[in-house]
């Protein structure tokens, strides 16, 4: 089991990782719409928290040898469903052709004031960059 860290995602507010690879297969935490350089949170228009959520989970893919295209299934929180039809939109901005399995799950609120959250499970297709911690006792890096 390889623990997942990129400096191009946010870091973790509480006690889990950006993602973690297991057996060819990348789970990622949910993202919010948390800008990873400067920690500001994007409480704006819908479409920029989907937009920015989803650019985190990218970043977190490609730290894990994977990408986008190759995202199995999300969850994707939504705390108004009213809103439903603009974050797929641009959900679909991001995915293209690729239609991952989806479950969209309705809640009162998010964290923050957030209004969605993304997580997503991924197949990992290539070479790992960032910092990966191998196992759950070593604290080696590579």
């Amino acid at each position: 089991m390889d623990i997942i860290s990129t400096p191009h995602a946010p870091a973790p507010a509480g006690h889990y990782s950006q993602a973690v690879v297991h057996n060819g297969i990348v789970y990622v935490a949910g993202q919010l719409a948390v800008d990873p350089y400067t920690g500001e949170k994007r409480l704006g228009a819908i479409e920029e928290q989907t937009a920015q959520a989803l650019r985190n989970v990218a970043a977190i893919l490609e730290a894990a040898g994977s990408d986008l295209a190759h995202v199995l299934k999300t969850t994707v929180y939504i705390a108004d469903i009213s809103l439903w039809p603009r974050v797929n939109a641009v959900y679909a901005q991001f995915f293209g052709d690729h239609r991952p399995a989806r479950a969209v799950v309705p809640t009162r609120d998010l964290h923050y004031g957030f209004l969605v959250e993304v997580e997503a499970i991924a197949a990992v297709t290539g070479g790992r960059g960032d910092t990966v911690t191998r196992g759950q006792g070593d604290k080696g890096t590579r």
